[in-house]
């Protein structure tokens, strides 16, 4: 088998640009060979060469998260690399509605939604689930906009569905990968500069990027279940 290094491997999905650009860039930092999955192969390839001419270890690998054939194909592309994934971070999301209401949301954009923003993560996660080593990591991004026990708002609600759905999904993972060894937890990100959050938004790249990054690498492996915002837990 052709390994791609003697380092820890971690897969960041939607890491062409903004948070999950980020914690590629923060991971490979940290001594990882990092594989930058994007649906979109020109803007993905050209995140890799940019981490690659900054001298990280990077992977472009192709994969659209709300397409399970490309799931597939994406895991048979890292299975010839290497036999060990350690980390995995489920970033890659879709924000379609705003401020229109749950009753005039169209079916198409709350089904689109879904499928990237939880079911795609989860298929990510059984897909790739055979490369994970014990002490493997997993981490979701997740926002607080999913959070049931703040009360709902009506802003972006098929949005917010699709986090609330991660956030379940975060918590079966956890349970189903428990006696693997593996650890599973969601992140708030909070409203970042990015595409997504607008130039308005409060928080750097960085600091939505920073507790992924202390999820995949300082956190106790102990800490699993669990929802985050900079480093410390929140309430589902």
């Amino acid at each position: 088998m052709e390994t791609v290094s003697q380092n820890k491997t971690a897969l960041v999905t939607g890491a062409n640009k903004g948070i999950g650009l980020e914690i590629a860039r923060g991971l490979c930092a940290r001594g990882f060979h990092v594989f930058l999955a994007a649906r979109n192969p020109h803007s993905g390839s050209e995140a890799a060469s940019q981490l690659a001419r900054e001298k990280f270890l990077c992977t472009f690998l192709p994969m659209d998260v709300a397409d399970s054939a490309s799931i597939r194909e994406a895991f048979r592309l890292v299975a010839k690399k290497t036999n060990r994934l350690d980390v995995l971070v489920n970033n890659a999301g879709i924000l379609l509605d705003h401020s229109q209401s749950m009753l005039q949301t169209p079916e198409s954009l709350i089904n689109a939604t879904l499928q990237t923003n939880a079911i795609g993560a989860l298929l990510v996660t059984q897909t790739f689930v055979p490369l994970m080593q014990r002490g493997g990591r997993i981490i979701n991004v997740s926002s607080s906009g999913g959070q049931i026990s703040r009360g709902i708002s009506d802003f972006a609600p098929a949005y917010c569905i699709s986090k609330t759905t991660m956030n379940a999904i975060t918590l079966q993972l956890a349970s189903a990968l428990a006696s693997q060894g593996v650890s599973v937890n969601a992140m708030c990100p909070g409203w970042v500069q990015t595409d997504m959050g607008g130039r308005g938004a409060p928080r750097s790249i960085q600091q939505g990027a920073d507790t992924a990054l202390w999820l995949a690498v300082e956190a106790a492996h102990s800490l699993t279940g669990r929802f985050f915002q900079d480093r410390k837990e929140i309430v589902w």
